[in-house]
């Protein structure tokens, strides 16, 4: 049967106007939310995601404590307005524990954990709006994240979720086309080119899957300068706001109180 959606239409168009490799448009937003240490909205064209992290810290729970290295924990919320399904996933939502234990798995060999024992950095996710590439949208934004913050990586972790449409392989997914195609999602470190991170939740061709891997692995390289780009922006934003005082209590220091 064939599909209902024109997902690649003869002139080589997708259903939003791309290019079969063509990505979204990126916007990276890594100003302070809250009371996080380091926080990161992000969107993939219409897929918006909110990461804030907390930490290193004391462990709530003693059960949650390693002597040797730093315990990761990761919640995920899914806000009820992200879809127009208007569908409420609860914290203990089956997708929603995936979600998180995906992230964490994906983190866990990323980060210097062994710099922090007997502490927990705490990554929690907000999906504000899907559609498609939920899981690319959420690792990115925990990268950046965890950068914002100040914790240790050995590199960037970039994710990007393609897919095969007939023949023709395609790059960061729209909720139409994921829900057409069979897609994986993909995680690499840019600097080592390993990958960290290979999930499908439908049935690719093996053919092809060595194909969408190495394209995946083409597009981490695009989003990690513009990722670093971003990082790079906010540390000159906050050097350039540390200056001023830095400046202050020097002059402070060479005034002469007289009696």
């Amino acid at each position: 049967m064939g599909s209902r959606i024109e997902i690649l239409n003869e002139a080589g168009f997708r259903s939003d106007g791309r290019r079969q490799f063509e990505l979204r448009d990126l916007t990276i937003d890594l100003a302070k939310h809250g009371e996080a240490d380091g926080s990161a909205l992000i969107s993939h064209g219409l897929t918006q995601v909110l990461v804030s992290v907390y930490g290193p810290r004391e462990a709530k729970m003693r059960s949650h404590t390693f002597h040797d290295r730093a315990n990761i924990n990761v919640e995920v919320v899914v806000a009820s307005f992200s879809t127009g399904e208007r569908r409420k996933r609860q914290r203990g939502d089956k997708r929603v524990l995936e979600f998180a234990a995906t992230i964490k798995s994906t983190f866990e060999p990323v980060i210097r954990t062994n710099l922090y024992p007997r502490s927990q950095i705490d990554i929690y996710v907000q999906v504000l709006q899907q559609d498609g590439s939920t899981l690319q949208t959420c690792i990115n934004a925990a990268t950046l994240a965890l950068m914002n913050a100040g914790i240790p990586m050995t590199d960037f972790v970039c994710a990007v979720t393609g897919g095969v449409h007939s023949t023709s392989p395609m790059l960061d997914l729209s909720t139409l086309e994921e829900n057409d195609i069979p897609h994986v999602t993909v995680a690499v470190m840019p600097k080592t080119k390993k990958v960290v991170l290979v999930t499908m939740e439908t049935r690719l061709h093996v053919d092809r899957f060595e194909e969408i891997l190495n394209l995946a692995r083409d597009a981490g390289a695009i989003l990690h300068q513009e990722m670093k780009e971003a990082i790079l922006a906010r540390s000159a934003t906050l050097v350039a706001l540390a200056e001023p005082v830095t400046k202050n209590q020097n002059k402070g220091d060479d005034d002469v109180v007289m009696d």
